[in-house]
C-alpha cells in the first residue's frame, strides 16, 4: 500500500508518497548508519538530480542501499 508521509527538510515541510516496503526499508537503513530518519531524507534530497522528485529519489536510494549490500 502506498502511504503519505511528511517531513521538515531545511525548514520547510514537504510530502511525499511511499509503499510500506520503502518506508519500512528506509527506517533500518537510518537504525543501520545511527542517523535519523529525518536526517536520511534530508541528505538524499539534497542529492537528488534537479527536476526528479523526491519519493522516486528515495525508492532509488534504498534499491541502491539494498543491491551494494549484496
Amino acid at each position: 500500500m502506498i502511504r503519505k508521509h511528511s517531513a521538515t527538510l531545511h525548514g520547510h515541510r514537504t510530502s511525499f508518497s511511499l509503499e510500506d516496503a520503502f518506508w519500512t526499508e528506509l527506517k533500518a537503513i537510518a537504525n543501520a548508519r545511527s542517523i535519523s530518519l529525518a536526517a536520511l531524507i534530508s541528505e538524499i534530497d539534497d542529492g537528488r538530480e534537479a527536476g526528479s522528485n523526491l519519493s522516486s529519489a528515495l525508492r532509488l536510494y534504498v534499491l541502491k542501499w539494498l543491491k551494494d549490500r549484496h
